[in-house]
């Protein structure tokens, strides 16, 4: 007997004639997350086998746990032997390593030329640990679900498994571009992003001198927490100075804000669109600061047609600060080091802007230049590099 890891699709199987696809692209974002192991990757329409070192069985499992289009991961116990008898054998001494006195079991034959029906196993396998144990059948809520399989290459034999992040496998919607700031709700939505299947490629808005070094390695790590989920994302970051001090300087104070994201979503677009991504996301909440009233919304999209994912739009920020926790993200963005959407705030800012006013303001600028400056000097952070940044400041 040995263990096997087996992966359960979970919302991969509500795909119909694209579920190849789907498969395919989470095996190679499984090969790619587990490439310092020795693994070897059999699978189906159905379930997928993961084979490696028994003594990386654990560590393996803590990589698969966060990767995203796995509903479940079970940690199986395989042979050869199909025989009624090896398999009542097997699932005695699998289930006496589990705690618990209550027990249900469960088979499954994908191999339907077993002669032997499913309820009718999982009938004998059960007297059998009835038997031999002191543990009493449960079939509505038992403390260990054991489980059978029953496959053309061998049985499997498994108890409760670990939960996996179900969603689809990363890229197989495509890539998107997130706009990552230094606070809590950008990571979190471009974790739920991720969850979706879109593949992310984040962008940074700094304005040094007036944001500092701390404020970007803060971003940088946001970034690297977050490939933990993605797969080969780069961080791009746009020296945004130069056009938000000419806003500050030139344009009405109370529609700073307004302004400044109408800059940041030009920006966004041509970057987008050179990236090849699909559509830009942020961490934008329904009327969680001026910025972001219905009103203030609408005028900040104006200035593109692109799609823009706002996954954060209906939540409370308390939901916000729960999933951000979950995925490591929170004590980093409390960090006290401001970035350019919180440098040259407004006293009052507009939250019912006059889009005809705007364009009026805009007009005293000629932003198409500084919007081309900004984005032919991008500077691209290798996330894989370890490097100490403040020396480009």
């Amino acid at each position: 007997m040995k263990e096997v890891i087996l992966i359960k699709y979970g919302e991969l199987t509500t795909k119909k004639d694209n579920r190849n696809f789907f498969i395919k692209t989470l095996r190679k974002n499984i090969l790619l997350k587990l490439s310092s192991f020795s693994v070897e990757i059999k699978d189906d329409y159905y379930r997928m086998f993961i084979y490696t070192q028994e003594e990386d069985i654990d560590e393996v499992v803590k990589v698969l746990s966060n990767i995203f289009g796995i509903h479940e991961i079970d940690i199986c116990h395989m042979s050869e032997d199909i025989n009624l008898d090896n398999i009542k054998e097997l699932s005695l001494n699998v289930i006496k390593e589990c705690d618990g006195k209550t027990f249900k079991v469960e088979t499954n034959r994908s191999d339907k030329s077993y002669p032997i029906k499913s309820m009718d196993v999982s009938k004998d396998v059960g007297a059998y640990i009835l038997k031999n144990t002191d543990l009493k059948v449960d079939v509505h809520n038992p403390d260990i679900m054991l489980h059978i399989e029953i496959r053309h290459e061998g049985v499997y034999i498994y108890t409760n498994g670990v939960k996996g992040l179900g969603g689809y496998p990363v890229s197989t919607l495509g890539r998107g571009l997130l706009m990552l700031s230094g606070g809590i709700d950008s990571p979190v939505a471009g974790y739920l992003t991720i969850k979706r299947g879109v593949e992310l490629y984040y962008l940074y808005f700094e304005s040094r001198p007036h944001t500092s070094i701390e404020a970007r390695n803060k971003v940088i790590e946001l970034a690297r927490k977050l490939e933990k989920y993605n797969s080969n994302g780069k961080l791009m970051v746009v020296n945004f100075t130069k056009i938000q001090e000419t806003i500050y300087k030139n344009l009405d104070q109370d529609y700073l804000i307004t302004i400044m994201r109408r800059m940041m979503y030009r920006i966004a677009e041509k970057v987008a669109r050179r990236n090849k991504c699909l559509a830009i996301v942020n961490g934008e909440s329904v009327g969680q600061v001026a910025s972001q009233t219905l009103s203030s919304i609408l005028a900040v999209n104006n200035v593109t047609n692109y799609p823009i994912l706002r996954p954060l739009c209906s939540f409370d920020k308390l939901d916000i600060i729960e999933i951000s926790k979950k995925i490591d993200t929170y004590d980093i963005s409390i960090l006290p080091y401001e970035d350019c959407c919180t440098i040259f705030v407004p006293r009052h800012p507009v939250i019912n802007p006059d889009l005809n006013y705007i364009l009026e303001e805009e007009s005293k600028v000629n932003f198409d230049e500084l919007i081309k400056e900004a984005v032919n000097n991008i500077e691209i952070i290798d996330l894989k590099e370890k490097k100490d940044y403040s020396d480009v400041l």
